[in-house]
């Protein structure tokens, strides 16, 4: 059998661990906790969506980009239902977001609602270069696949 012996360099540091002292409880940890979307506090704890800000915000930029004429609307085709895509289709044919510059369209505030279960309904200010747009969205839970899918667009 070999035998790991440790040797410590001379110039490294000495380490002293605390121990607890005879007696002394510990306190527990509480769980660990997921961390909490910064506008968590605007609507009852049971509405929220986990992870719904994110998936707001990455979904908004794909579709802005679309857009704009940077994505082809081809492909969100997996993450929209056949209404959601004929909506976005139409709406990309008018370039609504284009501009002449090469400058991309910037998104401004994500807003997101939870109006009831499997179900997230999304808001965003883009700016493009001195004109401001809204393009609003709804994601839904499919119920097999358990995938979101956008079901609706509209730009104003």
């Amino acid at each position: 059998m070999t035998e790991t012996v440790l040797l410590r360099h001379p110039s490294a540091p000495q380490i002293n661990r605390l121990t607890p002292t005879p007696g002394h409880r510990v306190p527990a940890r509480p769980e660990p906790r997921a961390p909490r979307h910064p506008r968590a506090d605007c609507g009852p704890a049971a509405d929220r969506v986990p992870g719904s800000g994110d998936l707001a915000h990455r979904f908004a930029q794909r579709l802005v980009e679309v857009l704009a004429g940077v994505r082809p609307p081809g492909q969100l085709v997996r993450h929209t239902t056949h209404d959601g895509y004929r909506e976005l289709a139409r709406l990309a044919r008018g370039n609504p977001l284009r501009r002449a510059g090469r400058a991309l369209p910037r998104l401004g505030p994500v807003h997101e609602s939870v109006p009831g279960p499997g179900a997230l309904e999304v808001c965003v200010r883009v700016e493009a270069g001195p004109r401001h747009h809204v393009v609003a969205f709804r994601l839904e839970r499919h119920r097999r696949t358990e995938q979101w899918q956008c079901t609706t667009v509209g730009t104003w």
